[in-house]
C-alpha cells in the first residue's frame, strides 16, 4: 500500500493516519488553489479532478480511495440508499460504511473534500492540462469509471494472488496453479479464509464447486470459527448452501460466537434449508 498523504489538518481515526468520512470542509478551504477557484466552476474542477485521479491510484492509500470513492458517490447519487453489504463482503462494506457516514453532506462540500485531495495526492496537478488518453485513464476507484458500490480497487496483474484470481472468480488460473504448482487448495489468508471461503463470499457457484472436486475442506473454520456454509448462509446464495450441504457441509458447526450457519442468514429459504439438514443429524 502506498504511503498515506492526508490534508493538513484532517480529521483521523482510532486506527492512525486513516482519513475520517466526516465534515473536513473548514480543513479543505485551505487546500484550494484561488486561482483554480476562480477559474472554473466547482463541477466541473469535480470533474478534471475525478478525471486526473485515474494516474494518481497506484500513490494512493487505501483509506484516501474509500474517502474519494464516498465522495464521488456522495455528488454522484447523493445520500446512500443501497443496503450494507453482508458481513463477509469486506470490501463492500468498508465503500459502503465511508459513503454512510457522510449522511446529508452536500454536493458542493463533496467535490470541494474530493478536490482538495486529489490535489493534495498530486500538488502539481494543473486542471488546465488535457489528461492522457489511453490505459491509464480507463482504470480507477472513485472516479468515471466507478459503476457500481462493490467495485474494487484496480490490482496490477503482476500484485494478485490466488485469493485475488479466487474473488475475480478466474478458474482457469486457479486450476492451472493447483495442477501445475501443487498448491495447497486450503491455504489461508491473514483472516484465515481459505479460497472456498471466498468463492462462497462473492457467489461463485462453479468456482465452488471446482474447490470441492479438489479436495477443500468443506468444514475449515476462518480466524472467527465462520466456515464456508456460514459465508454462503449470511450472503444469501441459496443454490451454494445446497450445493455445500450435499457435499458435507456440517450445519451444526458453530462459529466463535456460537452462531449456527442458520442463524447469520436473513433467508427464509436458506434458513428453512439448513433446519431440514439440521434436524437429519440431530
Amino acid at each position: 500500500m502506498a504511503s498515506s498523504f492526508l490534508p493538513s489538518g484532517a480529521t483521523t481515526g482510532d486506527s492512525g493516519g486513516e482519513l475520517s468520512s466526516g465534515d473536513d470542509s473548514g480543513d479543505v478551504e485551505s487546500l484550494q488553489s484561488p486561482k483554480i477557484e476562480a477559474s472554473r466552476s466547482l463541477p466541473e474542477l469535480f470533474e478534471k479532478a475525478a478525471e486526473h485521479l485515474q494516474g494518481l491510484v497506484q500513490v494512493a492509500s487505501r483509506e484516501q480511495l474509500l474517502y474519494l470513492y464516498a465522495r464521488y458517490k456522495q455528488v454522484k447519487v447523493g445520500n446512500c440508499n443501497t443496503p450494507k453489504p453482508s458481513f463477509f463482503d469486506f470490501e463492500g462494506k468498508q465503500k459502503w460504511e465511508a459513503w454512510k457516514a457522510l449522511g446529508d453532506s452536500s454536493p458542493s462540500q463533496a467535490m470541494q473534500e474530493y478536490i482538495a485531495v486529489v490535489k493534495k495526492l498530486d500538488p502539481s496537478w494543473n486542471p488546465q492540462s488535457p489528461e492522457k488518453k489511453g490505459k491509464e485513464a480507463n482504470t480507477g476507484f472513485g472516479g468515471p469509471v466507478v459503476s457500481s458500490l462493490y467495485h474494487e480497487e484496480i490490482i496490477r496483474e503482476e500484485d494478485k494472488d490466488i485469493f485475488d484470481y479466487c474473488r475475480e472468480n478466474n478458474i482457469d488460473h486457479i486450476t492451472k496453479v493447483i495442477k501445475t504448482k501443487n498448491m495447497d487448495v486450503n491455504m489461508k489468508d491473514e483472516e484465515g479464509r481459505t479460497l472456498l471461503h471466498w468463492a462462497c463470499d462473492r457467489g461463485h457457484k462453479e468456482l465452488v464447486t471446482v474447490l470441492l472436486q479438489y479436495r477443500a475442506d468443506i468444514n475449515c473454520q476462518d480466524n472467527e470459527g465462520q466456515t464456508a456454509l456460514h459465508y454462503a448462509a449470511a450472503c444469501e446464495f441459496l443454490d451454494i448452501v445446497e450445493l455445500l450441504l450435499q457435499s458435507g457441509a456440517d450445519p451444526m458447526l458453530r462459529d466463535q460466537d456460537g452462531c449456527l450457519p442458520e442463524e447469520v442468514t436473513g433467508c427464509k429459504a436458506v434458513t428453512l434449508m439448513l433446519q431440514q439438514h439440521t434436524t437429519g443429524k440431530a
